[in-house]
């Protein structure tokens, strides 16, 4: 059985990432690219179905670990009864071919070490052929095994003898203090030469030096800047370089619950979370990072505005086929497996609220964009003006039938007030006046359909009395001030309602909205979102002790999933969730910022009652 979600940690070259237990033991791997079969499947199956196992034949009796400062190096160490060794993890950025390095060294004593790399491509489906490219071993590395399943392969250096077991690369050795034994594991096409070993402990070097010069960038300074900037290096590891997009997780189908249906793909880029991240990123001081995002978005949501979809792959591709793996067990026993992700055919109406909100947000910060960024934003917000009436399926992408979501609609809104304000101070040409008549439309047809005056809260979906989470952004977005009885009335029927053990739900599973068997955790985003909120209200001491309570739940190298389960105390959903950690550094932001709304949080003139 694979370990629990919160003992893996993340190891990430910039176009792929890979998860490695406690005990040393990667379990899941992606190669070439986050969206690629995986070579490692026993995360979601068996050991059979692919894993990378290294560390002491013997019980191990305390486990440490630790990233080296802010980068993606772990180091894990391990005692025995008979002596300590660590393991260095690490994936150097990528540069000829994506590789991962792994050096046990001996600290104290004397310890045996066993390595097992079991490679089972497909998703753990195809076993491969293996044969050895070198007899012997010493410094050189010159112990190779070649692992091949087209069109992939692997080649494995080791600096002592390897050996095959039923097709799994294998080596045992005996290591007293101070010895040292170098892996390096190196993906390339099978109809190619497997690429140089070059040297593992310059790599590593190299790698803990870059993540420091990239997290040096950093411009917050906040109480928390720890756990922000973990959380920023996080995001950059789930970017896909070559492209700029970034993926929701580098994992698929980690259950919201522990033997539930709801299990996803999340290795692809929505732009709802690309366009949370160029702000967070701004706001953290990386304009470069910032501008490679804002060239994604446009590049993947152009063409026919009504054809634009929540969410692509790494290289824009739009089709994004759901299928189910059934040779998969699941994450303790939670089926389906899947691959692809059905919700990219599905019309969201607040994503155009998101693009225009994401460029918004740039050009306020000092990002210059080009003209046709502009031209392409009057396309999508005229497509808008014709379908924001729509139902749709909203923020939570449910696998219902379409509703008129309220939140969808103050996105729709949120659309038009920013471009309104981009063309005000930017002289950027547009039918400002037809625009602001829209955008009073969408905000006085929320305030009647979207707002329970019985409960004195607005509601999920027009005309029915369930609440959502996503409404504790309306002060946020700047459609309410956080002043306003309605606003106070949501986020207090929302603390009532949806909280579990403090944690907030996204909404109520237990209805017929989402197509779905009911049951899964609190959602880790909507709980900072209630911090923020709790900020704008005024009650920011009660926000900041608030949020170090969230905080807390991080696992111990600083990472969290998208969902928890208060019940079991265990991080669920897939691992780590880029979604999770935006919310963590906007809060962190907001909180360690002076008490103060930014620009968009200003009061919005409630023209519900003109």
């Amino acid at each position: 059985m694979a370990s629990r979600i919160e003992d893996y940690a993340l190891l990430g070259d910039l176009e792929t990432a890979a998860l490695v237990a406690r005990d040393g033991t990667i379990d899941w791997m992606c190669l070439p690219r986050f969206d690629s079969d995986a070579c490692f499947a026993a995360l979601l199956g068996e050991r059979g179905n692919g894993r990378w196992t290294l560390g002491p034949t013997a019980t191990v009796v305390s486990t440490h670990r630790r990233y080296r400062g802010p980068s993606l190096v772990l180091d894990t160490e391990l005692s025995t009864a008979t002596g300590t060794v660590v393991i260095t993890d690490a994936m150097p950025v990528r540069d000829e071919a994506p590789r991962v390095i792994r050096i046990v060294e001996c600290r104290a004593g004397t310890v045996e070490i066993e390595t097992r790399l079991a490679a089972r491509f497909g998703y753990g489906d195809h076993r491969p052929w293996a044969r050895p490219e070198g007899a012997g071993a010493g410094p050189a590395g010159d112990a190779r095994i070649e692992i091949t399943s087209a069109p992939d392969a692997l080649s494995l250096w080791c600096e002592r003898p390897l050996a095959l077991e039923s097709g799994d690369a294998v080596s045992r050795f005996t290591l007293r203090a101070g010895e040292s034994v170098a892996f390096t594991l190196a993906w390339h096409p099978a109809h190619e030469a497997a690429p140089e070993r070059g040297d593992p402990r310059a790599a590593v070097a190299r790698t803990v030096a870059w993540w420091q010069a990239w997290a040096d960038r950093c411009t917050y300074r906040g109480p928390w800047r720890h756990e922000v900037v973990r959380s920023l290096v996080t995001l950059k590891a789930l970017t896909y370089a070559p492209t700029g997009g970034i993926v929701a997780a580098p994992t698929t189908s980690l259950p919201e619950q522990i033997g539930g249906v709801r299990n996803w793909d999340y290795r692809y880029c929505w732009l709802r979370d690309t366009t949370l991240t160029l702000t967070a990123l701004l706001d953290a001081g990386y304009h470069t990072e910032a501008r490679a995002f804002a060239g994604w978005l446009e590049r993947a949501a152009r063409g026919e505005p009504e054809r634009v979809q929540i969410m692509y792959a790494v290289t824009g591709e739009p089709r994004l086929t759901e299928i189910e793996l059934p040779w998969l067990s699941g994450y303790e026993g939670s089926k389906p497996v899947r691959i692809g992700n059905a919700a990219s055919e599905q019309l969201q109406l607040d994503v155009y609220g998101e693009l225009a909100d994401c460029f918004h947000q740039a050009r306020v910060r000092g990002v210059a964009l080009g003209a046709e960024v502009w031209a392409f934003e009057r396309v999508l917000v005229e497509h808008l003006e014709t379908v924001w009436q729509r139902p749709d399926r909203g923020i939570w992408e449910v696998r219902g039938d379409e509703q008129p979501f309220t939140f969808s609609k103050i996105m729709a809104w949120v659309a038009f007030e920013r471009m309104i304000k981009d063309a005000e101070a930017g002289s950027l040409d547009g039918p400002i006046e037809r625009w602001k008549r829209v955008r009073d439309q969408i905000h006085a047809d929320v305030c009647a359909h979207g707002f329970d005056a019985k409960r004195g809260t607005f509601t999920q979906v027009y005309g029915k009395p369930a609440l959502d989470a996503s409404l504790l952004l309306i002060a946020q977005l700047g459609f309410l001030p956080a002043s306003d009885p309605r606003v106070a009335g949501t986020v207090a029927a929302i603390r009532a309602d949806l909280l579990h053990d403090g944690l907030v739900r996204r909404y109520d599973t237990t209805g017929e909205l989402d197509g779905l068997p009911p049951g899964e955790g609190v959602f880790l985003a909507c709980s900072f979102w209630l911090a923020d909120a709790m900020d704008l209200a005024g009650d920011r001491e009660g926000a900041r002790r608030y949020f170090e309570q969230l905080l807390a739940l991080c696992n111990d190298v600083g990472l969290l999933s998208e969902q928890y389960d208060p019940p079991s105390h265990r991080l669920v959903g897939n691992f780590p969730q880029a979604f999770t950690h935006l919310a963590l550094i906007r809060t962190a932001i907001r909180l360690g910022a002076a008490a103060s709304p930014t620009p968009d949080e200003q009061p919005a003139v409630d023209r519900s009652k003109a």
